[in-house]
């Protein structure tokens, strides 16, 4: 029994050893499901690929992510830091700004560069002055007595004349007028270069104007460019003249501004009161349909009444008087038998509140008001002030001052370079306002008359340096400086500085015309002076006396 257990025994275990599946030989075969299995690992160790690609890639993509939000981080800070600059910049632009603009005012306001000094010398001046042969001392001396002051001593005697004849004809004229129906009209005033007495230029022309105002019980209501309202760029030196009634309250009531409606009434105006025929406001010189008053049809009504006047006192004289100019209707000219005559302006104006401004129709022989915006519109006129100022001037300057001859020469120079080449855009009153910026920016004792040679050569500068910048500004708008003897009204001294030059800067032809005309007077300078110049020995003195 028991051997035959471990016969069992040894079977099984010999059984088990020799398995194949434990102990398999070289030989062997192959199961025949071995290729499923490899083909399965193989799927397996693909998709283990596939899922580490994806994984380096999610990887890949979450460090780009984090990388974009730190650059855009970056970014936004150095965006932070440029705003924080720029802001800075701009409050620093605008600081610069502002005390450029404070400065401009203030130079415009009088505080004039200085202009050179008696040891300016022909090398400070500008470039249109290289080559140029100044006149010295001693010539522009001869020039100045033998061309000037030989033929303007008969210009007191003409202005007495004028004057006199002026006060008669206005005194035929009032009394030819209808005092209840036509402007009443006032007595005239001389301006100009004749009263200022630098006017050299041949024929000899006075210029007279003269007040008016309407009849009882109208009156005018003035209203200039500064005064408030808006008015076009264009439009600058420009004012309105509005007719109302004397106790008419322009400002208390806004039924003339709005439409009220059929169906309402002014509790304050009532239909009657603020209708008016526009029959009467024709009569009143005005616009048609309105109350503003018409430089062209004052023009007209001012002829018709000089003539009338003239045909009252005419038999009083041994001479005829004529208008010598169809679109002046004050150029009036007095003709003698013997076959002289004298010609005159008397201009038409209307006084701006109570001061010496005055609104004048237009400008005989000038550009000055060439292009006037409409017959409503009239140009300011500061004339009166202007000479008030010379002579104000005058009282503070050395004797026999030079400030009237630099004036006298340049004009005659001007003059007769014009008569060569042609009229340009530049004027005598351009001229004139150059030396009133020097008399106020130069102190009294550069104007002794043996500095005529250097003041002579400072306006030039000044002229050039204004042609160049286009800039030449009003002497009396936006001025803050004139005297307080003059009276000068306030408003046009806190106003904005006026070009004169302005209308020169978009009409270019009118502009090279003009700065031609300068260079071709600096070049025949020389050879004008020259030829109305008395040879002196080089000993002669500089002894100019003032007109």
């Amino acid at each position: 029994m028991p051997v035959g257990l471990f016969r069992v025994c040894l079977l099984v275990i010999t059984a088990i050893v020799n398995h194949p599946l434990f102990f398999p030989k070289e030989n062997g075969t192959v199961p025949e499901n071995t290729e499923e299995i490899i083909q399965k690992m193989k799927q397996r160790e693909e998709s283990l690929r596939l899922e580490q690609l994806r994984l380096e890639q999610e990887i890949a993509d979450q460090e780009a992510t984090q990388k974009a939000l730190e650059k855009a981080a970056v970014v936004v800070e150095e965006s932070k830091e440029e705003k924080v600059r720029w802001d800075m910049w701009t409050a620093l632009s605008m600081v610069i700004f502002l005390l450029i603009e404070l400065w401009r005012q203030d130079f415009q306001e009088g505080n004039w560069q200085d202009i050179g000094g008696e040891e300016d010398d022909m090398a400070v001046l500008g470039k249109a002055f290289k080559g140029v042969a100044f006149p010295d001392k001693a010539v522009l001396a001869s020039f100045y007595e033998k061309r000037i002051l030989g033929t303007t001593g008969d210009m007191a005697r003409m202005r007495e004349m004028v004057e006199g004849f002026a006060d008669d004809l206005l005194e035929a004229l009032r009394s030819v007028c209808n005092r209840d129906a036509d402007m009443e009209v006032e007595d005239c005033m001389g301006v100009g270069s004749m009263y200022e007495n630098w006017r050299v230029r041949k024929p000899f022309v006075c210029d007279l104007i003269v007040p008016f105002a309407p009849p009882e019980p109208y009156c005018f209501r003035c209203q200039t460019w500064c005064s408030g309202d808006s008015f076009p760029p264009d439009e600058q030196g420009y004012g309105t003249i509005k007719v109302c009634r004397a106790d008419e309250d322009v400002t208390g009531c806004i039924c003339d501004k709005t439409k009220l409606g059929e169906d309402m009434l002014c509790l304050l105006h009532s239909q009657v009161s603020s209708a008016r025929p526009s029959s009467d406001m024709e009569d009143l010189l005005c616009f048609k349909n309105t109350q503003y008053l018409d430089a062209d049809q004052v023009m007209k009504w001012f002829q018709i009444a000089v003539t009338k006047a003239w045909n009252r006192i005419s038999h009083k004289y041994e001479f005829d008087l004529s208008f010598s100019l169809l679109d002046s209707p004050g150029a009036l000219k007095i003709k003698f038998k013997s076959g002289k005559s004298i010609a005159f302006n008397l201009t038409p104006v209307v006084q701006y509140e109570n001061s010496d401004v005055y609104f004048i129709s237009h400008f005989p022989r000038s550009s000055l008001a060439a292009d006037i915006p409409s017959s409503t519109h009239w140009f300011l006129t500061f004339a009166v002030y202007e000479r008030r100022f010379i002579q104000l001037v005058s009282k503070t300057l050395p004797a026999n001052a030079c400030h009237v001859s630099c004036l006298q020469i340049l004009s005659f120079l001007h003059g007769k370079q014009c008569s060569l080449t042609g009229p340009s855009g530049l004027t005598n009153y351009h001229l004139k306002t150059v030396l009133l910026h020097l008399l106020q920016a130069r102190p009294g004792q550069d104007w002794a008359p043996e500095k005529l040679e250097a003041r002579l050569q400072d306006m030039l500068k000044f002229l050039e340096k204004c042609l160049h910048e286009k800039k030449l500004y009003h002497f009396f708008i936006g001025n803050g400086k004139v005297p307080a003897e003059l009276g000068f009204p306030i408003i046009f001294q806190r106003a904005e500085p006026l070009n004169l030059f302005r209308p020169f800067v978009l009409r270019r032809d009118i502009y090279r015309k003009m700065v031609d005309t300068f260079h071709e007077m600096l070049r025949n300078m020389s050879a004008l002076i020259n030829e109305y110049t008395v040879h002196i020995p080089l000993a002669h003195t500089n002894g100019i006396r003032k007109e």
